[in-house]
């Protein structure tokens, strides 16, 4: 599953696609992007869509943790269990901006894969705001605002790779819109591979 990705180094052009509040601040983040690391993602906002940092990996089930300690999950697959369904509206939905991103190959060294025409992608996020949690034992419980992204069945280009699964990543205006503000019943049909062809392997 992905566990490393290419965010954008700006949110300048995040900002543009939607016409969007920056409320990411000036902190500046890695582009390489792993899990429980700050990130750029677009979400709603009171003020209408807004970009905001945002902790890499959602609340674990609980039934799923051992210790106290809260890693965090960073791709959802299952969203019919309950523990998901709280977040599935479009209160919790976000995108996530990214540039290419990585499965682990044959020899557990990541394999990255882009778009082959270029254009803007976002991976269909989920996100929960004001989470309190431990995520390092050292810092003790901190409250942090969290995502996670969908994944689905992998295309040709994934599968080849890696054949379990896939980031759900969307490509259009139209995806972009219905992923933040269309009913579950609607925007569920959303989770399903990009077509073969539109991903490449990074040399």
């Amino acid at each position: 599953m992905c566990n490393l990705y290419r965010t954008l180094p700006s949110t300048a052009e995040i900002a543009r696609l939607f016409r969007a509040f920056d409320r990411a601040g000036n902190e500046p983040w890695a582009v390489d992007v792993y899990p429980d690391r700050l990130a750029p993602i677009l979400r709603n906002g009171p003020d209408g869509p807004e970009v905001a940092q945002s902790r890499w990996g959602m609340p674990t089930p609980p039934q799923h943790l051992r210790t106290q300690r809260d890693p965090g999950v960073t791709n959802v697959r299952n969203t019919s269990s309950p523990h998901w369904r709280r977040w599935l509206g479009p209160a919790s939905r976000c995108l996530v901006p990214l540039e290419a991103f990585a499965e682990p190959g044959p020899d557990r060294q990541p394999v990255w894969f882009e778009a082959v025409d270029g254009q803007p992608m976002f991976f269909a996020g989920i996100e929960a705001r004001g989470w309190t949690s431990v995520r390092k034992v050292k810092d003790g419980p901190t409250t942090d605002d969290l995502y996670a992204f969908l994944t689905c069945p992998p295309n040709a280009e994934v599968g080849a790779i890696h054949p379990k699964a896939m980031p759900v990543i969307l490509r259009t205006p139209d995806e972009w819109r219905a992923w933040l503000t269309a009913p579950w019943d609607q925007a569920r049909h959303l989770q399903r591979p990009l077509s073969d062809g539109a991903l490449r392997i990074v040399a």
